[in-house]
């Protein structure tokens, strides 16, 4: 949601991993159209990656996510396929991301060429005000229709889901089986969560949760000492280092290696939340041919066969056995989380009345205070 950072945090990374985006020339090139409803590319990876590198060999993504490091697996997965791009990819909260760039357009200072966010709402605004490009990388009728524009404004190109995880060893044989059972006393003080009102998919997790459970379950749950935090990888963290027991509000991947120290948990008839991670070429993309070698890399079969936690956006891609894909579990939610992020009335409500439950949020941003331009 891809390449992790790190194997010993995989099961805990947060909105943006190994999702990656691209960008395409003003004018229609060969192979593809730049214009609404254009075919697919037909072009191979190496040749646009000959196009690129003689279009300068630079690439400037901008990418949702928790820490300043959480890109690194994607960004030198890409460099040691393509080491003649120069690729710099910026990690920060989406609901950062998105009002610099929307600054950049005010102030015609853009830097990036490409977004990849989790706030979806902007994506079909930037579509409304003509800032995004019309592309379809190859392998864009595969992607399940849900996970992409029609006209091919933006594209997913990760399968993301959050849930809740808990360490192996610190719960031995009394391992939680939903999230209903999150609230017994015996978890009291053993529990880490991400804000659910300062990252909306934490926030549309939790919004699932009080539906199902009722704003008792909330109630009971903020009794248990739970120790909050800024960025969705703040939970997996603590559960890996052996801090918490429980981690609520982070990703994670169903087919870990049974040697892994934790579990990531979906039951049945119990709520989690999935999406397809967008990714949008900007029209004012400085590197269109780079960016477009990117976006097709990350839709390529190889690279969504890899998915660090086995969901692909690929219809064409079976995931690992065991695994349905994303939008086949119903208690994942995928088509309300875009409805949910639609409504920004609603999700203002949500978040205040989480903060009443749990507290203000506290603390710094976890991938820091990265101001107007970075990147540049």
């Amino acid at each position: 949601m891809p390449s992790s950072p790190s194997r010993r945090h995989v099961l805990a990374l947060g909105a943006a991993l190994g999702v990656a985006a691209s960008a395409v020339p003003a004018a229609a090139s060969p192979g593809a159209s730049g214009r609404s409803g254009g075919r697919e590319e037909t072009r191979s990876l190496d040749e646009l990656y000959r196009a690129a590198v003689a279009d300068g060999g630079k690439l400037v993504v901008y990418a949702g996510g928790d820490t300043p490091t959480q890109q690194d697996g994607t960004k030198a997965a890409f460099q040691d396929r393509f080491p003649d791009i120069d690729l710099t990819l910026i990690v920060d909260y989406s609901k950062y991301h998105d009002v610099r760039v929307d600054n950049q357009f005010a102030t015609d200072t853009l830097v990036p060429d490409v977004v990849q966010l989790q706030t979806l709402q902007d994506f079909d605004r930037w579509k409304q005000q003509g800032r995004l490009l019309h592309y379809k990388p190859a392998g864009f009728s595969k992607v399940y229709d849900k996970f992409k524009d029609p006209q091919g404004a933006w594209v997913a190109t990760g399968a993301i889901a959050f849930s809740f995880l808990y360490g192996t060893a610190a719960v031995g044989q009394d391992a939680p089986r939903t999230p209903q059972e999150l609230v017994d006393p015996k978890w009291k003080g053993r529990i880490a969560s991400s804000y659910p009102h300062d990252d909306d998919a934490v926030l549309y997790l939790f919004s699932l949760y009080a539906r199902q459970y009722g704003w008792d379950w909330v109630a009971r749950l903020a009794a248990q000492d739970v120790r909050f935090a800024r960025g969705s990888n703040s939970p997996g963290d603590a559960v890996f280092a052996g801090q918490k027991a429980i981690g609520i509000g982070t990703a994670g991947s169903l087919v870990a290696p049974e040697s892994s120290p934790a579990r990531f948990v979906v039951a049945a008839g119990h709520p989690f939340m999935g999406w397809g991670q967008r990714t949008g070429i900007l029209k004012q993309a400085k590197n269109p041919l780079a960016a477009k070698l990117f976006l097709n890399w990350q839709l390529s079969t190889e690279r969504q066969n890899n998915s660090f936690n086995g969901w692909s956006v690929r219809t064409d891609v079976t995931p690992p056995v065991g695994l349905k894909p994303l939008w086949e579990y119903p208690e994942a939610h995928v088509d309300g989380f875009p409805r949910f992020m639609a409504d920004r009335a609603e999700v203002e409500r949500w978040k205040q009345t989480f903060a009443l439950y749990f507290g203000e949020v506290q603390g710094a941003p976890t991938p820091g205070s990265l101001g107007l331009h970075p990147g540049a």
